[in-house]
């Protein structure tokens, strides 16, 4: 019987060890199928940001750094400006991209570096106990917000995918889901988008996943799929916010 489906080659053949109904792990196979479908492992350099994904070079089968917290555009400018012909991508989640290295973020996306940045939203701090992160939405409860989260006093959620695409050098910024068949399509178009952008040599790309995380959020994993579609999308909508498929 011929296959239809199979892991990429650019996943190493191990269990992931996200929890269950994490998004973390369908995020890593639509990066890996847009490394295989567009032929750039062998090219590929990743970098590891601080949080779940820390241990990102357990499973992807190309070179992988790690960054210190919040660090990793800065890691990817790095490594990309030594290696031109490197396909460098940074994977990190809000704690990591939107708080201790939102400079970071901003700066290398206004210089238009040539990066692909995949990152995951949550809403929450993940792997150091559930605390609020610049996601968190307005009124959810987190170790640091017990009663909720207040706009007053406690800010409003970041929109990391329209503060970027109000700069001028970035080619491409999309935010997706993948919380269902249907929005896992249109992030795996977006993904190869982000790669394609980079190894014709058009700049900086930025893809946010809304992520669900149902151990913080005290959630089944149906019930967290389904606080995506029902609390996350209508706070942060999907959709390509700069450049095209």
């Amino acid at each position: 019987m011929k296959p239809v489906f199979k892991r990429p080659k650019s996943l190493y053949d191990v269990p992931f060890h996200y929890c269950p109904g994490c998004h973390h792990g369908i995020a890593h196979r639509l990066i890996a199928e847009a490394i295989d479908a567009l032929g750039i492992q062998e090219r590929v350099v990743a970098v590891a940001s601080i949080g779940c994904s820390v241990f990102l070079y357990d499973y992807f089968a190309v070179d992988v750094l790690e960054a210190p917290h919040g660090r990793a555009p800065a890691v990817g400018t790095g490594i990309k400006r030594a290696r031109p012909e490197s396909i460098v991508f940074t994977y990190q989640g809000d704690g990591d991209l939107a708080a201790i290295g939102l400079a970071e973020t901003i700066h290398a996306a206004n210089r238009g570096e040539q990066l692909a940045v995949f990152f995951i939203n949550n809403t929450i701090y993940g792997m150091t106990g559930g605390q609020m992160a610049p996601t968190t939405l307005p009124g959810q409860k987190t170790t640091t917000t017990p009663l909720g989260r207040r706009v007053i006093g406690e800010g409003a959620p970041l929109k990391m995918a329209e503060m970027i695409a109000a700069l001028k050098p970035p080619a491409f910024v999309a935010r997706v889901a993948v919380n269902n068949s249907k929005s896992i399509f249109q992030a795996k178009k977006a993904v190869q988008q982000a790669f394609r952008i980079q190894v014709e040599g058009k700049g900086y790309a930025f893809v946010e996943f809304l992520s669900a995380c149902p151990t913080n959020w005290k959630m089944t994993p149906c019930e967290a799929n389904r606080h995506v579609s029902e609390a996350l999308i209508p706070e942060f909508p999907l959709g390509i916010f700069k450049g095209d498929l």
